[in-house]
Formats: C-alpha cells, structure tokens, sequence
C-alpha cells in the first residue's frame, strides 16, 4: 500500500544509516515527515527518587537529536519535535496533518510496548496504519535458531548456536534523498535541559574521553578505533582497562540511542579483518554485540521479571534496604577505595568501565548485601550510555538471580584492586583525598598506620571514611 504522506518516529534509532523504519517509510510513502516526540515520562522522577534521565545522558541525546536533525537536513527533509505522550500526541499530529501511516522501531521493555500498543490503538479509530520493525539488534529476531520464548538461559548456548545458524543481515543505505511536506508551518524546537528540569552537567577535567551525542560522531569514533589507531586490533587485551579513551570502543552510548547501528559496526570490524587483521581482538568485540543481543532476547522473553528482585530465578532472598548505605555507595564514601573512584567516576562523566560496573555491582549486591535493584535504578539515573535490557539483566547476573548464575561469582576487590590497578593511578585519579599515598597501598588505607597518615594529611573517618562493610573474604 502507498501512502500519500507518512510519519516516521525516531525513538532509540537516531541515524540515517541502515534505519529499516526509515527504508521502509520512503519506500511506501510519497512523502515523510521524522518526527522525535519528547515523552516527559522519561525526565519524571521515579519511585527511587531519582531522575529517570540524568543531565549527562540527556545532553547526550539532544546532541544527537541535533545532529539527527542537521543529516535530516542535508536529504531535503528536517525534524520535527514535538512533546507529550507518543500515543497521543503523534496520532493527534498525524490526523492534523493527514498522514496515514506510522513508521517506528519496536522496543523491548514493557513501558515502551505499552507504548507502542496505545499507539496502534488510538491511531486505528483515525484509520492511521501502524507500521513497526525490529532493528536494534545484531541478530533479527525472525533470524534466530529458535522462538523468543525458547531462548536458551545459557549465554554460551545462545551465542554458538546463533554464529552457526544465523545470518546477521544487510545493511540498509541511508537516503539519498528525503520527500518532506513543503507545507509544514513549525518544526518545533529541541528542548534544552533547562526546559527538561534539568541542570547542565560541568564537564570535569578528570574525564580522559568527552563524550558527544549523534550519528556523525558515532561514526567518526569507530573509524578512530578501528582505522585511525588500531586499537581493535588489542580490544581483547585492552578492554578491562580503566584509565584513558582507547582501552575500550566506547561505541555504547551511541549504540543505546541508535546513533549507531550493531550492523554496520559489524561490517566494519569485518572490512578491517580483510584488510588488516583478524585475530581474537576482532573477534571479540563482535562476541560484546551478541551479549547485547543476547539481553535483549532475555528481556522480551522474561518481561518484567527483569525489574523485579527475585529476578529470572524466582530468588526469594533477603536484601537489605539500607538508605545509609546506599547513600554511601551512590556517593563514593563507601571507604573501599577502588568502589568509591568508580563511582565518582560515573557521577562526575556519566561514564564507567565495565571492569568498574561489575566491580561496584558486586560489591553493591554481594558485599553490602544490598537491593540490586535500587543499584541498577541508580545507573538508570547516570549512566550516558543506559540500555534498559543490558543494564538490569547485567545486574540480575552479578546478583545471580540472572542468567547462568553460579554460586562463585564473586569479586574480591584487593585481588580485583591488584589486577587492574596495581599503582593505585586510577584511585588517585578520582580520590583527591587520598593521592599522597603511594603505591598499591591506597587501595587500603585502613592497613597503614595512623602516624603515617597523618603524615600525609590523611585522617581516617575525617578526610576519607571507614569501610562501611568488612568482608572477611579479603
């Protein structure tokens, strides 16, 4: 069926390279108008009292809602931004404007398909035809080895029978060219974060990579790893680094927004291994994009169960619900060194390594004892590069009331501390109270006597706080 003029919803699939909604749209449509629709269900405070959307990840997203808008522009079209409930408001602007059809990329998560079903209801009593693909994933869902209900709970079981049965698709061209009504009166304004209730995050000096939303820097930041420095070529060696801007891709927060796509990032790496090497490195990062795929089949076959403490193992166990303690975490002031630098860390860029991720979640859960969903609530607040379904079926995983759960997942912080940052320069970096002490020694303060801290200006329970928790383990 073609449609004399149609709506395209940019939701997590902010490009215009190998975007199935966008291909799809033109190919049906006489005309197109993309359309954002700020939803301010997403910059709400939640029942943990914390903002849903924090300042470094929103900043994150209107850049690339600007800079989604300026590529809209070079193809004859533009963005039109509009605010309110997507269910309502773009049925409302559809009808407004007579468009027939709404293109959009599904979701995974039980918000955004109630969503998308309010949508394809309210839009069938306007005779508006809905029109959604599947397209944030490596793998298709229709391309898998088995039903989404049968995804196997093993990650290992997933990832070889999807490399030996699956065929990950082609990618799709961006636009040559984009038919845009020429009858549009306002496109509406981006909201700035001060309109989104939200303060401007003051860049630190600490941060060894500045993040920047939208589809030209995402695609400029994987030919900086791939092509200009190499590095992908020691990704494998590299990647549980935690100080400076290469020891990982860092393609994550452009991944979440959909700046860029998991295809053409794996055609890349692919284009690299023919040309300059195929190793395990290569490899590797290829192997990061199925778990990402692989938690999100996970969520959509679990639904909510992901959200709720007992997890996907229907673990009934105890945790605390300590505010103090958790109060102590969220502010790196948990007296363990190489937690509180990982926090500060993510409070101050909006950024941690995912050495650092599984170290303070495990710590959080295993450690403090503590609600790994108040954890997980708090990364949905701060993290940049925030992904409902890596996010919290990561954190049922270090839990261990996720996937493939064992009984010695476990980390031992001075042993972690050792492995990962032996000088103690990553502490330093983000411990400013503590950066006298030389050596391994900072990782444990508590260790070296008192007249020799105080030598170093160090007091302890003053200028740095006791450990809030003693595991005997270390």
């Amino acid at each position: 069926m073609k449609h004399k003029k149609s709506i395209c919803w940019f939701r997590n699939d902010l490009r215009l390279h190998d975007n199935i909604t966008l291909t799809k749209a033109l190919q049906h449509s006489d005309e197109v108008i993309p359309v954002f629709c700020v939803d301010p269900r997403s910059y709400q405070i939640t029942p943990f009292n914390l903002e849903k959307t924090g300042p470094f990840r929103a900043k994150f997203i209107r850049e690339s809602l600007v800079d989604l808008k300026n590529n809209l522009q070079t193809k004859g079209a533009d963005l039109v931004v509009l605010t309110g409930y997507p269910e309502k408001t773009l049925v409302a602007f559809a009808e407004e404007h007579q468009a027939t059809a709404i293109y959009f990329s599904q979701e995974a998560t039980d918000e955004e398909r109630q969503v998308e079903t309010s949508l394809e209801k309210n839009a069938k009593t306007k005779g508006i035809n809905i029109h959604s693909y599947s397209q944030a994933t490596l793998f298709h869902a229709d391309d898998l080895p088995f039903p989404i209900p049968r995804v196997p709970e093993v990650f290992t079981t997933f990832r070889k029978a999807c490399e030996k049965e699956s065929e990950i698709r082609h990618l799709l061209p961006p636009p040559v060219s984009i038919p845009f009504p020429t009858n549009l009166i306002s496109t509406g304004e981006i909201p700035t974060l001060e309109e989104l209730g939200l303060e401007d995050p003051v860049p630190t000096g600490k941060a060894a990579f500045a993040f920047k939303g939208g589809e030209s820097e995402g695609l400029n930041r994987v030919a900086h790893y791939l092509w200009e420095t190499d590095c992908i070529a020691q990704y494998k060696q590299t990647r549980n680094g935690m100080l400076g801007a290469d020891y990982s891709s860092k393609f994550s927060p452009w991944l979440a927004v959909g700046a860029l796509s998991p295809r053409w990032i794996h055609s890349e790496i692919q284009r690299y291994e023919k040309d300059v090497v195929k190793n395990d490195s290569t490899y590797w990062l290829v192997f990061e994009l199925i778990w990402r795929d692989y938690f999100r089949f996970i969520s959509k076959k679990h639904g909510n169960n992901i959200f709720k403490r007992s997890g996907i193992q229907s673990d009934e166990r105890r945790w605390k619900q300590d505010k103090g303690l958790f109060n102590a975490w969220a502010a790196g002031q948990t007296g363990v060194p190489f937690i509180d630098a990982n926090m500060r860390e993510l409070n101050q860029t909006g950024f941690m390594s995912n050495r650092g991720r599984q170290l303070v979640a495990s710590f959080f859960a295993n450690d403090m004892g503590m609600d790994w969903t108040w954890g997980a609530a708090y990364f949905e607040s701060k993290l940049i590069d925030y992904d409902v379904c890596s996010n919290w079926a990561n954190w049922m995983y270090v839990a261990g009331v996720g996937n493939d759960p064992r009984t010695d997942r476990y980390f031992n912080l001075i042993t972690q501390a050792k492995n990962y940052d032996p000088q103690g320069d990553y502490v330093r970096q983000w411990l400013p109270e503590l950066r006298k002490i030389t050596g391994i020694d900072i990782h444990r303060p508590d260790h070296i006597p008192k007249s020799k801290l105080l030598s170093l200006g160090i007091n302890l329970g003053i200028d740095y706080p006791h450990k809030v928790v003693k595991p005997k383990i270390w």
